[in-house]
């Protein structure tokens, strides 16, 4: 394929991106790159907590071409979920919690896979006899490090993906293909000499410029760990019951962060701002229909039931231990020592304004 044929090839699968609803689409060439040293330090670190599925497959992460045979090119693009509901850092009323903005819609994987997957069909088209293979945040491949060499995107210090004109509230899809396509210029960091990301985390969770210790994270914390989590971080979490947003609401590159029409991406009713008494009055049945084709299902009840126990003690209302109580008996371990924590935290808090 001459230059000019793989440059009119790349032309058209951007514009095709672009019909198919991304915002963005840029290709990088499959080269060795200097973020797989960084994230192999990071695993070494322990960094990654107990997520060890991260560990897996770091061969291939070093190497698309294990992926894919003679794997040429990367095509990644990005997808705004932004919405025009209000941020983590707005004000609210008390005794509501946090659901990250990700998650307020249905499950990103299956509408931006839909995307992704028919990009592919029509790269398959445009290239016969080309192979490929494609992913929305499941594969073996260090999606924002591509993202930046692809020119739609650079590595904030909170490790998001930050793009000047749509900010960081996106979401990425990649494919890894043998076809030769015309790269891109990766984009040039411009965080300059902020630090708000790194001033507004509650747990000390970005330790330094663009390294983040899971250990510490709220995402991590209310996602990802299925057990206790430390009591030391509990108060930090604050309002959140599922994941956190507080170092892109403080981004000024998301000032002015455009919003999507898609309809998957669109609040559901109660997302934003959930009132937490409500929450713990859900069975699993109920947690279940609520949260059908829903990110938040990732936790499962019990996780998520968790969070909301320490949002509940993080509230100091009064009025909410009648809400924990029943939770004081449960038959999970896991929610009656939390379910303890929360109301004694509350406790606690009334007899130091009593005392006052």
């Amino acid at each position: 394929m001459t230059e000019m044929e793989a440059s009119t090839l790349t032309k058209k699968l951007r514009l095709r991106a672009l019909e198919l609803g991304f915002a963005e689409c840029g290709v990088a060439p499959v080269e060795q790159l200097e973020d797989m040293q960084h994230y192999d330090a990071w695993l070494e670190h322990g960094f990654h907590a107990d997520m060890d599925y991260l560990r897996r497959h770091r061969e291939k992460k070093h190497d698309p071409g294990l992926i894919v045979p003679q794997a040429r090119s990367i095509i990644v693009c990005s997808f705004v979920y932004n919405t025009r509901a209000p941020r983590s850092t707005d004000a609210h009323a008390e005794g509501d919690g946090w659901i990250s903005r990700y998650a307020w819609g249905d499950d990103y994987h299956d509408f931006v896979l839909k995307k992704i997957r028919a990009l592919y069909a029509y790269l398959t088209e445009l290239a016969p006899g080309c192979s490929g293979r494609y992913y929305v945040d499941t594969g073996p491949v260090l999606e924002r490090a591509w993202a930046q060499h692809a020119g739609i995107g650079w590595l904030g210090k909170n490790t998001c993906l930050i793009n000047p004109v749509l900010g960081s509230y996106t979401f990425l899809a990649l494919i890894i293909t043998d076809a030769e396509l015309h790269p891109d210029q990766p984009m040039p960091d411009r965080c300059g000499t902020c630090t708000r990301c790194l001033d507004a985390c509650p747990t000390g969770a970005l330790i330094e410029a663009n390294v983040l210790d899971a250990n510490r994270c709220i995402s991590y914390l209310a996602i990802e760990k299925k057990d206790e989590i430390p009591e030391a971080l509990r108060e930090e979490m604050g309002r959140h019951i599922f994941g956190c947003d507080i170092c892109q609401d403080v981004c000024p590159w998301n000032r002015r962060a455009p919003v999507s029409l898609e309809p998957g991406v669109q609040p559901r009713e109660g997302a934003v701002n959930p009132a937490i008494k409500e929450l713990l009055q859900l069975d699993e049945e109920a947690f279940r229909r609520r949260f059908r084709k829903s990110p938040v299902k990732r936790t499962k009840f019990r996780g998520f039931m968790r969070n909301v126990l320490i949002a509940a003690g993080n509230s100091r209302q009064p009025e909410m231990r009648a809400y924990i109580a029943p939770f004081l008996e449960h038959e999970d371990e896991l929610l009656r020592t939390t379910a303890r924590w929360a109301y004694d935290r509350i406790g606690s808090t009334q007899k130091q304004e009593d005392a006052a």
